[in-house]
């Protein structure tokens, strides 16, 4: 059993992201590339996201992402 709050948020760490974009093609409605680094929006993850968000930080291969 997993706990999931529905305020959770996503952050991605610039020193440790290498630009790959497969966090923004996973979960486009949460990541964004700017300057060539990928980018989280800055509030709560929309619920319906939430998987996706997710997906997308165990497919990230410099563990650049942070949900919490």
């Amino acid at each position: 059993l997993t706990f999931i709050r529905s305020y959770m948020k996503a952050i991605v760490d610039p020193n440790k992201c290498i630009g790959c974009t497969a966090c923004a093609t996973e979960c486009p409605a949460v990541f964004s590339m700017v300057d060539d680094k990928a980018v989280a929006i800055s509030g709560v993850i929309p619920p319906d996201e939430l998987k996706k968000a997710r997906d997308a930080a165990e497919i990230c291969p410099a563990e650049a992402i942070k949900i919490y």
